[in-house]
């Protein structure tokens, strides 16, 4: 049985998920409204094709029922970043959902609703429980 790991040793860089997939209303909105929301973060656009969008980790379609109530974070390298994600997702018509700053949760983080409701976050962890600057 998988036992409880104090979050202050986990090791924040290894990745447990593969991916994500939400569905989407409007593929082309969504893809002008990723494109430009994630390029602070250095996010890579990886596919295009046959109704089928890959942004690092995330992929999108409109090939089913609109994903509701997902949050999806990603990672910032400094909270730089953070603030120009929050910008850059502002200005490509998503909806501010938690202004760049300090959390509970983490170090720095902000929020944002993306054009179908998902709340999509960036989060700094520079700094957080010893991580590396």
């Amino acid at each position: 049985m998988l036992e409880l790991t104090d979050p202050r040793t986990h090791d924040w860089t290894r990745p447990s998920i593969d991916h994500v997939h939400l569905r989407v209303a409007d593929l082309d909105r969504s893809r002008a409204f990723y494109r430009r929301a994630l390029e602070p973060l250095g996010v890579a656009f990886l596919l295009d094709a046959h109704g089928l969008l890959a942004f690092g980790n995330l992929a999108l379609s409109a090939d089913g029922p609109v994903t509701a109530g997902a949050h999806v974070a990603f990672v910032a390298e400094s909270t730089e970043a953070v603030d120009a994600f929050h910008a850059a997702a502002i200005a490509a018509g998503g909806v501010d959902n938690g202004a760049p700053g300090p959390r509970p949760h983490a170090p720095y983080a902000a929020f944002v609703l993306d054009p179908d409701g998902a709340n999509i976050e960036a989060v700094c962890r520079v700094g957080q429980w010893g991580a590396e600057a």
